[in-house]
């Protein structure tokens, strides 16, 4: 663990010093994922942890709170922004979980350590990367069919997937984070897919924050 409070050079550094220790590796079974998510008032974080049951299709748990925001928005450190608020209601979480699903990047990061890999690492579990938009690297357009998938590249590197979830639907942008590896992580995105672009915990995690942060708001 580190301190999370720290100037925008200082966090810098420690994801270069986390980065290598992520580790890229087959993605043991998993049965129950859960997807997390932040949303943001003007100086408060909200986040949102949704435990699923893959082969059940079902919410087991849902979990959230809010917290003071402590770190600027920052390119590239999002996850100095987030994880502080995602690790404290992964705490109170009290079902099982396999496997993290976040709304972010993996190693599809500048420095290899995006949102999942962070959590991953500190938490010491396996973790996936799923965001709506690039962040870096290139890539072609995948086929229009759900599954297809094009190899997202950045600096000779494959960082992530571009996956289509939904037939006809934009693709996302699917990334290792930490004890999972590419195949893996296209597995369990389409595994835990819903029928809408976002596969099903993190879907659910969106909703539940955003109505979350309406209600404390409103109070």
């Amino acid at each position: 663990m580190h301190r999370w409070k720290v100037a925008p050079r200082r966090a810098v550094e420690i994801q270069n010093e986390l980065r290598g220790k992520v580790s890229i590796e087959p993605l043991p079974p998993v049965s129950t994922v859960v997807g997390v998510d932040c949303a943001f008032g003007e100086e408060q974080i909200f986040a949102t942890a949704v435990v699923w049951d893959v082969d059940g299709g079902a919410v087991m748990e849902t979990r959230s709170l809010s917290r003071p925001l402590q770190f600027p928005y920052v390119p590239g450190l999002l996850s100095f922004r987030e994880a502080p608020a995602l690790m404290a209601v992964l705490r109170r979480v009290r079902s099982p979980f396999d496997a993290i699903l976040c709304d972010g990047q993996g190693l599809a990061h500048p420095r290899r350590l995006g949102l999942a890999c962070h959590l991953g690492v500190l938490l010491d579990k396996p973790a996936v990367g799923c965001a709506k938009s690039r962040l870096v690297g290139e890539h072609a357009q995948p086929g229009p069919a759900r599954g297809a998938i094009a190899h997202l590249r950045y600096q000779d590197e494959r960082v992530g997937t571009v996956l289509r979830t939904r037939t006809g639907v934009k693709p996302v942008f699917v990334s290792p984070g930490h004890r999972c590896d590419h195949p893996g992580a296209i597995e369990l995105v389409l595994r835990c897919g819903g029928g809408f672009r976002l596969p099903e915990p993190v879907r659910r995690a969106d909703r539940g924050v955003a109505a979350f942060k309406e209600k404390r708001l409103v109070r």
